[in-house]
């Protein structure tokens, strides 16, 4: 009986140690990524956060590493360095660095769909685009900043335009009578200092034409030719990402407050779940809605170099197929 329960303990032993040494060589064959996003941790960024979570890049053969963006952290300038494999840029922002420094390649397009509107009071009477003429309106500086003036200038009105920075208080404090915002973060935001919805009238860019796809996923071109199966992983698993996330909201929600509990990023869970539904709304395809989950679409990418050159942002067209790729990337 003795010897018995010997042989079996030592064949667990042995089992555990196999095991163990097991450990290291398959997670040596990971291959390490470091990834950036072009804010500080939040729901806008929630089909990452899954991915890594739930193991959708370990399945697909990656070690990623999440780095977070913010005030004095800007993802392009890490992307062109080389400090980061890929990061979440704007698609104008991706279309000047190309340009400007060196070339890009759009992974994958999470977000479709503009989220740009401009926010005004009811009780102001600013009743059209045309109303804005000679008031005081807050935008945005850098490729935020594009949309709006092609906007207006559409339309030949003439505001007295100022710069905003990371928040909207010019606009609380009346300094101002419109003011640009995200419609999953500062709408929000504002409606959190006791502001109610139906006090505000929003101008949605979209609406008139200037609404341009936003968050993609990028990496410059040399990355992407050194390592195409690299890139086309992490593809899949962000996108696998995001599908879990909008089948799984209140999941997410939790997952996401565990990263901005762990930075202590200043937000609550009521404004992470505003965002994460609509920001969603710009991600995944509906019945109102005509993109490719994941796809930059042609007419999409020429409508915004269109703009940036009309504003003197970019002097020439990238070539679209090869911005997404150049057939390295498999995208339908």
């Amino acid at each position: 009986m003795m010897r018995n329960r010997l042989v079996v303990f030592r064949t667990i032993l042995l089992l555990g140690l196999l095991l163990l040494w097991s450990l290291p060589a398959a997670a040596s064959t990971l291959k390490p990524v470091r990834f950036m996003l072009q804010w500080s941790h939040q729901a806008q960024f929630a089909g990452y956060y899954v991915a890594l979570e739930k193991g959708y890049y370990r399945d697909q053969g990656l070690d990623v590493t999440i780095v977070p963006g913010g005030p004095g952290l800007d993802a392009s300038a890490y992307l062109n360095r080389g400090d980061v494999d890929f990061a979440s840029l704007w698609l104008s922002t991706a279309l000047m660095l190309t340009e400007q420094a060196q070339p890009l390649v759009n992974v994958a397009q999470i977000v479709n769909d503009s989220n740009l509107v401009l926010v005004t009071r009811r009780e102001d009477t600013i009743e059209n685009i045309a109303d804005l003429s000679n008031k005081k309106v807050s935008i945005w500086e850098g490729d935020f900043r594009a949309p709006y003036v092609a906007w207006l200038q559409s339309k030949n009105v003439t505001p007295r335009i100022f710069p905003q920075y990371y928040s909207v208080n010019l606009f609380l404090q009346r300094a101002v009578d419109a003011c640009s915002a995200m419609d999953y973060n500062e709408v929000h935001m504002i409606y959190q200092t006791g502001i109610d919805l139906d006090e505000l009238k929003l101008f949605s860019l979209r609406d008139y034409g200037f609404g341009f796809p936003e968050d993609g996923v990028y990496a410059t071109a040399e990355t992407v030719r050194q390592d195409p199966q690299r890139a086309i992983a992490f593809r899949a698993a962000t996108l696998a990402g995001w599908k879990y996330a909008a089948e799984h909201p209140e999941e997410t929600l939790d997952i996401v407050m565990q990263y901005i509990e762990k930075d202590n990023v200043p937000t609550n869970r009521p404004h992470m779940k505003w965002m994460l539904a609509n920001i969603l709304d710009s991600v995944m395809p509906g019945p109102q809605n005509d993109w490719i989950f994941g796809v930059l679409s042609r007419q999409d990418y020429e409508r915004t170099v269109q703009v940036l050159r009309t504003q003197g942002m970019l002097k020439k067209m990238p070539d679209y197929e090869e911005f997404i790729g150049g057939g390295l990337i498999d995208v339908p």
